[in-house]
């Protein structure tokens, strides 16, 4: 079968194709009203693994709620007044009937169990059921919550200029849904306080709702500044017009394939949209060289065949390196980028379909005037773009030892750099710092105990085990050790129910703040208090067999490195005092360290999986693995500075940054094969001996950093084009994937017109046989 036969069917027939992709853009499309939106980070990681099966346990052994949500009250002077207190009764008030919120176990001055003693025993009652008429009843009400280490830190700040309103919400409620009601409640309250909304599921859900907005609007734009692009760099509507077809159809193929499969969009399926588009820009290779051709030929289907004919094989082997670096994202275990991985496989393979069909078909029922119009100005000699890259080619090709030189001085610049690079992942910080959410976030964890949560939950193989003594002291040594990291705000823990407890039942003596002697009081306390208080009091802290016990640990950071210093210090705890109780770190923060860890380890193994891929991929092409390896210096040249730089700006290494380091590759590398496969064939076709006449191999590299390599600049431009919108998003990922993309893809252009050249005269004697003419 004739290689080009597609090609040719598509140039007989465009019609035909035209109605085959209509039919099946339409197919795909009906699918896209059925999109459903994921942000919650548990998703990340299948059911089964091992932290969602013990996260899940540990919510249902002690009643907890998945997500809380914290409204933080602020005065200037103290919260402590009549004024601030009724708004707090409303604010309260109003939150308990918002749709979503469990009610009762909503947290705040007039709804939290407040432990008293009535007689011989306990009354616990609501803190305050009557907001203090007189400067008495007043300070009344400040020494009941500061001398109580369950109100302290947790509603109240230590210097009363803080208190917050703690509430739980149902499991499936969405987090911007109840935050935007709270909002509302809350601008009804003017005064001299302000009022914050933080919490995970306020960051999750809002990150949603933006995320959707973005790629609704993303999109639109990139496609339209690669119009502009486009039409800039060819004069040409019709060519234009077809990129943004290409790209267009390919992203409603792709994204209505997921979608129909059932797939959410999460935040790196979201970008898909913007990377198709980037990557549709390969198909500038196939105008590039067609223009060229058509002001040679002056035969519109002469210079279709020929140009597929001399650009068809790098065109099909850089869209097989780039499948094949985000083919390695389907071994992943982080589930989204699974999913975004078989997403832009399955939209690289169309778009590549498209540029053997629909681009063909297209350019087929052009008219010759306006393309021969277009082709005039496609002149190596007359092109100020040919012309400096074809110096810049020459430059490498004419000192190769002084580029090579400047070169390892950057690379051990870059390494240095990467030395610093920190991995980690903080939702919180994907928003702005001057956004709401930061600055929410921000105040109520200098104020409290913190917004983030993590346990550790101390477990006996004994019953009753939590009610000895022995046991609580243990447990209040390992509160104290954890309280003593600059990132734990605040712990709560069955011990500080016994203590307070204790204490209000004799006469509120400070010196009765501590764990009582017998197994036999604690547990008369914890029936008593059991008898009185709110179920989720006592629930939250202690299973019934009193088998176990749950720590609360509140951090003042979403930073996964925080509950890493937390599960650091606890196994230090165990070692300076050895005990029969295990320890086991869990919650929302001990979640979002594992998936930390989980990035991390996938992308080191998604990148050398794909440093292979690719390798193998380009000697497939080039046959020959020597020229595989000269074809990979510029990508790891470029990936490793740009790291280099993220190291030295002090940027996290978060998934966004993680994930682009496989993609990079398949991305990058598109440039490397179109630059040695034209190379080689501008050898072949002019028979060069590139071992012997060093004169004729440097005239082939500037040819070919002039006339393919102008491909590759428009290439690189246009993908950078695309990307450049990200740039503008009020989200930290978004703005990162943009500004690492844009940079790769100009540095990456740039670098393999200068190195190749430089690498390829260094090495010829190896690469180059006597005689040979590629």
């Amino acid at each position: 079968m004739n290689k080009n036969t597609l090609v040719e069917f598509s140039v007989t027939r465009p019609k035909l194709v035209f109605g085959l992709v209509l039919l099946m853009t339409l197919a795909f499309a009906a699918q896209l009203p059925w999109i459903r939106l994921d942000t919650n980070p548990k998703n990340m990681l299948p059911p089964t693994s091992d932290v969602r099966v013990w996260n899940d346990s540990v919510d249902r052994t002690f009643a907890l709620y998945e997500d809380t949500i914290v409204v933080g009250i602020v005065h200037p002077m103290s919260v402590l007044n009549k004024g601030t207190l009724e708004k707090v009764r409303d604010i309260t008030a109003g939150i308990l009937k918002i749709k979503g919120v469990a009610g009762r176990d909503v947290s705040s001055f007039t709804t939290i169990d407040n432990v008293t003693a009535e007689g011989t025993g306990l009354k616990v009652a609501p803190l305050v059921t009557k907001i203090p008429a007189s400067e008495a009843e007043m300070q009344v009400l400040r020494k009941t919550l500061l001398e109580n280490p369950l109100f302290v830190d947790r509603i109240i700040s230590r210097d009363e200029k803080t208190t917050a309103i703690n509430v739980p919400l149902e499991k499936g409620a969405n987090g911007k849904e109840v935050a935007d009601r709270i909002r509302e409640i809350l601008a009804k309250y003017q005064g001299e306080e302000r009022y914050h909304v933080a919490g995970d599921p306020v960051a999750r859900d809002t990150f949603g709702a933006e995320m959707f907005k973005l790629m609704g609007i993303f999109s639109p734009i990139a496609g339209m500044i690669m119009f502009i692009a486009i039409y800039v760099m060819f004069g040409s509507l019709t060519l234009a017009t077809t990129m943004m077809l290409v790209a267009m159809v390919a992203i409603v193929w792709t994204m209505g394939l997921g979608i129909g499969l059932g797939f959410p969009i999460h935040i790196m399926s979201s970008m898909a949209p913007v990377f198709l588009m980037a990557i549709a820009t390969d198909s500038i290779h196939i105008f590039n060289e067609f223009y060229f051709r058509f002001r040679e030929k002056k035969d519109r289907r002469t210079a279709i065949i020929e140009t597929m004919e001399a650009v068809g094989r790098p065109v099909r082997y850089t869209a097989l390196a780039t499948a094949a670096a985000f083919a390695v994202l389907l071994f992943m275990q982080i589930v989204p980028v699974r999913v975004f991985g078989g997403l832009i496989v399955f939209g690289t393979i169309v778009l590549r379909l498209f540029s053997f069909s629909l681009i063909p078909a297209v350019l087929a029922i052009a008219r010759q005037e306006k393309i021969g119009a277009a082709a005039a100005g496609e002149d190596v000699t007359a092109s100020r773009t040919a012309r400096a890259l074809k110096q810049l080619g020459a430059l490498g090709a004419n000192r190769p030892l002084a580029t090579a030189a400047a070169g390892l001085a950057l690379i051990a610049m870059a390494v240095l750099g990467t030395s610093r690079i920190v991995v980690n992942n903080n939702m919180v910080a994907w928003f702005k710092p001057g956004s709401e959410i930061r600055i929410a976030d921000a105040v109520i964890n200098r104020a409290l105990g913190g917004t983030s949560l993590g346990y550790v939950v101390a477990a006996s193989d004994q019953s009753d085990a939590i009610k000895r003594p022995e046991t609580l002291r243990y447990i209040e040594g390992l509160q104290r050790h954890l309280e003593k990291l600059p990132v734990v705000g605040k712990t709560i823990s069955v011990t500080d129910y016994v203590k307070r407890i204790n204490r209000v039942l004799h006469d509120d003596d400070p010196k009765f703040d501590v764990v009582p002697d017998t197994a036999d009081t604690i547990a008369q306390y914890l029936f008593l208090f059991s008898m009185s208080a709110k179920p989720s009091d006592l629930d939250n802290v202690v299973d019934y067999p009193f088998e176990k016990a749950n720590i609360w640990v509140q951090l003042k950071t979403w930073d996964a490195a925080a509950m890493q210093g937390v599960i650091d210090a606890t196994a230090e705890y165990q070692r300076l005092h050895p005990g029969k109780l295990d320890l086991k770190p869990a919650g929302i923060a001990y979640f979002n360290l594992v998936w930390n860890q989980e990035v991390l380890w996938d992308m080191v193994k998604g990148f050398l999986l794909a440093l292979v891929v690719v390798l193998v991929i380009l000697a497939l092409d080039f046959g020959s693995l020597k020229w595989a390896l000269i074809g990979y210096v510029p990508l790891l040249f470029t990936i490793l500075l740009i790291y280099g730089v993220v190291g030295f700006a002090g940027k996290d290494f978060d998934m966004p940054i993680s994930v682009l380091s496989c993609l990079s590759l398949g991305m990058a590398v598109d440039f490397s094969i179109h630059f040695i496969s034209r190379l080689r064939q501008r050898l072949a076709e002019t028979a060069v001996d590139a071992g012997r006449d060093l004169s004729a191999l440097k005239e082939a590299l500037a040819w070919t950093a002039a006339r393919p390599g102008k491909g590759i600049m428009r290439n690189a431009v246009l993908f950078a084009a695309a990307f450049s919108v990200m740039l503008f998003a009020p989200l930290t990922p978004y703005i990162t994937v943009g500004a690492f993309i844009v940079s790769m893809m100009l540095l990456s252009a740039l670098l393999t017109i200068l190195y190749l050249p430089a690498l390829i005269v260094l090495t010829r004697g190896w690469l180059f046989k006597t005689g040979e003419t590629k």
